[in-house]
């Protein structure tokens, strides 16, 4: 199959969709992999690295994707780029679309194969290519709030672990999964106030004994989350419902009554966010303020760590991408029910449920879609 790596071209996003080593694999499986020049500069992947794996660099984005039959990527494509996309093309990448309607209207458009690592599932209902972006984003949701509580942020100008004599800032984490569990252990590490709400009890349960009396587990309601958000210092917005649209669980009524100098940082945001007043940014300006509140909304937060977030995406997707490339796309989806959970958009037509609900589009299930191709 020949394979094509396009450069990222979203605001300072510095990752790339295969590392030089995961090249030489398919080229050792009898593949042919088209990279764009300097594509994999931003994490330290230079051109000759991908040349001694055995790809061929090619001078334009528009080059690739008229080389490849498969796009290999990072985040959503971005408008000129879904205008290269072709029927004969499959793009395999983080997609996101429940929120974003500009983009599923494209790629229904182009009659692509479209799959997006975040619905992608395991064997255990797991979505194992969101995972490492997940535990990325998770980390660095602390950091980036730790830093957004400093005066010179508009923050409260509070310490997130305090120090002797001086009480430490009081985090709330709404939601337990991979983005709540990594925010916890950070939060729990620097010395904060932690509470998590979620209504899985048995996540719950799970971080009670891993962490004990060091954090408060609250199952989640209307009032549950009312009543933290509004002692907040920084607020973790960690929800996710599976390819679908974040509910919106903070208001802009309960924003106007928070802290002054509060933060909230919206992990969610790639799905549209789970507070009312967020609004995607990027990191060249990652904050805005609502009723004197912080918002951190960075919609490609591990962008940020772009050499670990590549390596650790890479652990995840390259067994997906061998399947695709040795059995072709339509083969590799029949074989893996779980790969073929991350079919979004197939020859223009959305065969996944969420999207088609969040969007109010007709839905053809991707097993009677792939009958029909």
């Amino acid at each position: 199959m020949r394979i094509g790596i396009p450069k990222e071209i979203k605001n300072h996003e510095y990752r790339v969709g295969l590392t030089p080593a995961a090249v030489k694999e398919l080229v050792h499986n009898g593949h042919e992999v088209f990279v764009e020049d300097h594509a994999g500069n931003g994490v330290g992947f230079f051109n000759e690295d991908y040349l001694a794996s055995g790809a061929t660099i090619l001078d334009t984005a528009e080059a690739v994707f008229q080389a490849a039959e498969l796009i290999v990527k990072v985040k959503e494509p971005q408008a000129v780029e879904r205008t290269r996309l072709k029927p004969h093309h499959t793009l395999f990448t983080y997609l996101h679309l429940a929120p974003d309607v500009p983009q599923t209207t494209d790629l229904i458009n182009s009659g692509a194969t479209c799959i997006a690592y975040e619905t992608v599932t395991d064997a255990r209902g797991r979505l194992p290519l969101l995972a490492p972006m997940s535990e990325v984003a998770g980390r660095m949701s602390i950091q980036a709030g730790a830093r957004c509580l400093e005066k010179s942020m508009a923050g409260r100008g509070m310490l997130l672990g305090g120090v002797p004599g001086v009480e430490p800032a009081k985090v709330v984490i709404i939601g337990a999964g991979v983005v709540g569990q990594n925010a916890t252990a950070m939060a729990v590490g620097m010395g904060a106030e932690v509470v998590v709400l979620d209504r899985s009890v048995d996540a719950l349960r799970w971080l009670d004994a891993q962490y004990g009396n060091r954090v408060r587990t609250v199952y989640s309601t209307s009032q549950s989350i009312e009543q933290h958000v509004l002692s907040a210092d920084l607020v973790i917005g960690s929800v996710l419902l599976p390819g679908a649209a974040a509910p919106k669980l903070i208001t802009r009524e309960l924003v106007s009554r928070m802290k002054s100098g509060s933060v909230i940082v919206d992990v969610a945001i790639d799905q549209g966010g789970c507070a009312e007043t967020s609004v995607a940014t990027t990191h060249a300006e990652p904050t805005f303020i609502v009723d004197e509140v912080v918002h951190y909304c960075v919609a490609n937060m591990p962008g940020a760590v772009a050499r670990t977030s590549t390596l650790a995406l890479n652990n995840a997707t390259l067994p997906y991408v061998l399947q695709i490339a040795n059995k072709g796309t339509r083969k590799a989806l029949e074989d893996n029910p779980h790969l073929l959970a991350g079919l979004n958009v197939c020859r223009g037509v959305v065969t996944c449920e969420s999207v088609a609900q969040a969007q109010n589009l007709p839905y053809k299930p991707a097993a009677l879609v792939l009958t029909e191709v």
